[in-house]
């Protein structure tokens, strides 16, 4: 039996591989959905829904076979200060609002612009959530009574500090108990998940032996209801929307970017190809639903996605099979889940912060003491804080300052000649001396994108070069890969001040997209369709059939091989001309 589309290939024999890949990564799904839930600000239950909703959605609906959606740690810090700005409600509308953009975004076709976004920006951002989310844990992991939660760091760490007198030794061993089993359990059972482990073993020994001594989900939250909620329309006003859309922006470029480089650590592991606008929109779609059922916004879990390869994974049936875990133990085990000790969930949310961190990226990048040491840098510590909006406007910011400076370091400007001893006379910049340069050419070699970064320069380099005023100059502009407005502007400008004094310009080379753009701007036309060569040899066989040869006649340079037929010719006027073939001069 085989299926087609997105299941081409299936077999029913496939079917096993995904009901145990579904199976494992459902289970560890659990802890974490309830550990996001509330280190994000609001109840355990609604880190299930979205699991459950989000995570059938994703990938039935999503551009990658293996995805594995839900809620993640990098959106705690966003969804926390998005509750304590504007509250659970508003919370579930900005979520729906991403949703949309999502939607159009893949509608639009930008998933690959997402790609675009600096290396540096990213692993500081990641870097600067995991501290937060470790940060965060501290009192949950020492039992610290009446701690009040802040949006930004320094205050909750002020906090912190205040209440470490009142550290519950009982919490401190339920969570290194369950922090233990998290690390040895993966070296003594690869295949168990270690999470799920040590969240049951330090449950019943707090339930035994601590009973009543440590603050649990039901003690903290209440009892966590066995039942999906009923479907609910959250009340949307155009002053919600307003208020709103910058929140809903964070977190689509946040779940666009998470899912998205998710779905290529897939492709990584399993050689398949993603559709990244398809990713989009499913992750869109799965953000407009999840709200309605009280779930907080989701993406793609790049660590779950991992895991349901490495368990055999074969298609989005995975996926849908762990979200129909989940629901089945919510409905069945929802009492349990309520005397989980707050303790408990700790580690999990500090191993997860230690696993996202990117710790040896983040070395790597600062080592190499680059521009992009100084953007990662800077990203890390304003997302640490301030908040990840300004992180990531200005880590880009500062990314595009750098990337505008490097490309216009990039543009070289050079005076060039002949050079007899090379092969075919090839023009040299060496060439170029006092006593060596023909005063009626001028020949510019440029080499670089001509665009806003570097536009000035290349105009103030020329007019700089050419205060003799030469009867002719050549710009040699096959090694221009790129020309924008700015650049084009300047050139013109160049162009008009050289015209204006009875020179003429000649152009060589030229690649095909600045002439498209000179064609466009009807600058072409102003230069002369005949003043642009394919070889600079044919140019420079222009140039000298313009030059005035009675100012040959007392010039000493000789800058070209013509020049001593020249100076004969100026001086009489009966001699004949002799003049080497244009082909001697390779562009």
């Amino acid at each position: 039996m085989k299926w087609t589309g997105r299941f081409a290939g299936y077999r029913a024999s496939d079917i096993r591989k995904d009901l145990v890949s579904g199976l494992i990564v459902g289970i560890i799904a659990i802890p974490l959905g309830m550990a996001f839930a509330i280190a994000s600000g609001v109840r355990p239950e609604y880190g299930l829904y979205t699991t459950i909703i989000a995570g059938i959605l994703i990938s039935l609906l999503g551009g990658s076979k293996y995805q594995i959606g839900g809620p993640t740690g990098a959106f705690i810090p966003i969804l926390f200060a998005i509750v304590l700005q504007y509250g659970y409600e508003n919370l579930l509308i900005a979520g729906l609002m991403a949703g949309i953009l999502l939607v159009l975004m893949g509608l639009l076709k930008l998933g690959s612009l997402i790609k675009y976004i600096p290396r540096p920006v990213t692993i500081g951002f990641t870097a600067g959530i995991a501290v937060i989310i470790f940060t965060g844990q501290i009192p949950n992991f020492l039992g610290l009574a009446d701690v009040e939660k802040h949006e930004r760091f320094w205050p909750n760490m002020k906090e912190i500090a205040s209440h470490l007198p009142s550290t519950n030794i009982y919490s401190v061993i339920t969570a290194a108990i369950c922090w233990a089993v998290i690390v040895l359990t993966p070296k003594m059972m690869k295949k168990v998940p270690g999470a799920l482990i040590g969240l049951i073993v330090s449950s019943i020994v707090a339930a035994v032996f601590f009973k009543g001594q440590v603050a649990t989900i039901g003690s903290a939250f209440g009892a966590i209801p066995s039942a999906l909620p009923q479907l609910h329309f959250p009340e949307i006003t155009w002053e919600r929307i307003q208020h709103l859309i910058r929140p809903a922006l964070v977190i689509a470029m946040l779940g666009g970017i998470e899912s998205l480089l998710s779905a290529v650590v897939a492709d990584g592991m399993t050689g398949s190809r993603h559709r990244s606008n398809r990713e989009l929109i499913g992750q869109g779609i799965a953000n407009i639903v999840t709200p309605l059922f009280g779930g907080i916004p989701a993406t793609g879990a790049i660590a779950r996605t991992a895991t349901n390869i490495k368990s055999g994974a074969v298609s989005p049936l995975s996926g849908v099979i762990h979200g129909l875990v989940v629901l089945a133990v919510l409905l069945l085990f929802a009492p349990f889940a309520s005397e989980i000790p707050l303790a408990s969930m700790a580690p999990i949310l500090m191993m997860v912060a230690w696993n996202m961190s990117e710790r040896k990226q983040f070395l790597h990048v600062l080592r190499t003491k680059t521009g992009d040491s100084l953007v990662l840098l800077i990203t890390f510590l304003l997302t640490v804080f301030t908040d990840l909006t300004i992180a990531v406007e200005a880590g880009l910011l500062l990314a595009v300052v750098l990337f505008v400076k490097r490309m216009s370091d990039g543009l070289k400007v050079a005076k060039v000649l002949p050079d007899p001893a090379a092969k075919h006379a090839k023009v040299k910049e060496h060439m170029v001396a006092r006593g060596h340069d023909c005063p009626q050419i001028g020949i510019y070699t440029i080499e670089g994108p001509l665009f806003f970064g570097a536009a000035t320069l290349f105009e103030q380099s020329i007019l700089d070069a050419i205060h003799q005023r030469p009867k002719v100059l050549l710009l040699r502009m096959g090694k221009v890969p790129f020309i924008d407005t700015t650049g084009e502007a300047n050139l013109t400008s160049l162009v008009n001040d050289f015209q204006k004094h009875g020179g003429t310009v000649l152009i060589s080379g030229i690649q095909p997209q600045p002439l498209e753009v000179l064609k466009r701007t009807g600058l072409y036309e102003r230069i002369g369709a005949d003043r642009f060569y394919e070889h600079t040899g044919d140019a420079i066989e222009c140039a000298l059939a313009r030059l005035d040869r009675k100012q040959c006649l007392g010039c000493r340079h000789a800058a070209f091989r013509e020049c001593a037929a020249f100076k004969l010719s100026a001086g009489d006027t009966a001699a004949p001309v002799k003049r080497e073939p244009s082909r001697i001069y390779i562009s």
